[in-house]
């Protein structure tokens, strides 16, 4: 069994704030991706894809409609399937209802997997207030370690949301699975100039914060000969916050990074950082980077555990 627990409240007094819809959990959880985050079991760079995503037209009833559609990084396909209050087999049931179906969404949605050559793995995910004990240890049984049709994850994470005296919302999550066995060529962790535990993704922005720092006068034509774009792919190592943002209103898809303490500010330009890496790019990146000239970096495999 793998029981991982987050909560920070800094001190204040807290109450219950439950929620009050499925849908005001969906969308909270559109909002606040991070929460799916299972980066310390090895699944990086969470990016919800879509929601609501109907996978027959002939179904009305909605139990043909996948709640969420996440990825994680370049290895991983998610289906989340929310539940207000308890999650229980009948949950589990209907999620893998929907992963029985994962052939289906790709050809109605090819645009989700565009790593060529490659095929996706699949998680599945349970979110909901609390879980009952005959599903817990079901997927929590480290002897019979349960796999969907012997390949698929399954995580429950049970989510509780609470308002602070200072108006801040908090919410607690609990993950429940039994502890997966990673491929370690697909999950390897780096360390840059001294900071470990990076994944792929956060490796580059990373190196691009650190570059910048040095050179902040740099304009954004200076900066595309240094780190030219195929080094990425078709998206290129970094693009305009502008053009970040309208990609995502265009394709509803989160390609870059854009939050306010992750773009980078150059002379003449704001940027925005690609989180498409996997196995392929980033060996480019890090061999383009370990050849800089007149700057160095340090880049290694994280082996701590």
């Amino acid at each position: 069994m793998y029981l991982h627990k987050h909560f920070s409240a800094n001190n204040l007094s807290i109450e219950e704030f439950p929620f009050r819809r499925e849908l005001a959990m969906e969308a909270y959880l559109l909002e606040n991706e991070d929460i799916l985050s299972l980066e310390y079991l090895g699944f990086d760079e969470v990016s919800i894809v879509d929601s609501e995503v109907q996978i027959s037209e002939t179904d009305k009833t909605g139990k043909n409609r996948i709640d969420i559609l996440a990825k994680y990084g370049q290895a991983y396909i998610a289906i989340v399937e929310l539940k207000m209050k308890n999650l229980s087999l009948d949950s589990l049931k209907q999620l893998e209802g929907y992963l029985k179906k994962r052939d289906v969404i790709l050809k109605k949605r090819p645009e989700i997997w565009e790593e060529k050559g490659s095929v996706p793995k699949w998680i599945g995910i349970l979110v909901g207030e609390s879980i009952d004990r005959d599903l817990m240890l079901k997927i929590t049984d480290d002897k019979n370690r349960y796999l969907f049709e012997n390949e698929i994850q399954i995580i429950a994470l049970t989510m509780k949301r609470f308002r602070g005296e200072d108006g801040n919302i908090y919410v607690t999550t609990d993950s429940y699975l039994v502890q997966p066995k990673l491929n370690k060529k697909d999950f390897t962790k780096y360390v840059l100039n001294g900071k470990r535990n990076l994944g792929k993704s956060r490796l580059v922005l990373e190196a691009m914060q650190i570059y910048i720092q040095a050179y902040p006068n740099i304009t954004i034509s200076e900066l595309k000969n240094k780190f030219p774009g195929r080094l990425q792919g078709k998206d290129g190592v970094f693009v305009t916050l502008k053009e970040a943002n309208d990609k995502y209103i265009e394709t509803g898809y989160k390609r870059f990074y854009t939050k306010p303490d992750e773009i980078i500010k150059l002379q003449d330009e704001t940027i925005a950082v690609s989180n498409q890496w996997g196995v392929s790019n980033i060996k480019e990146f890090i061999k383009h980077c370990k050849n800089f000239e007149g700057f160095k970096f340090e880049i290694k495999e994280d082996n701590s555990k």
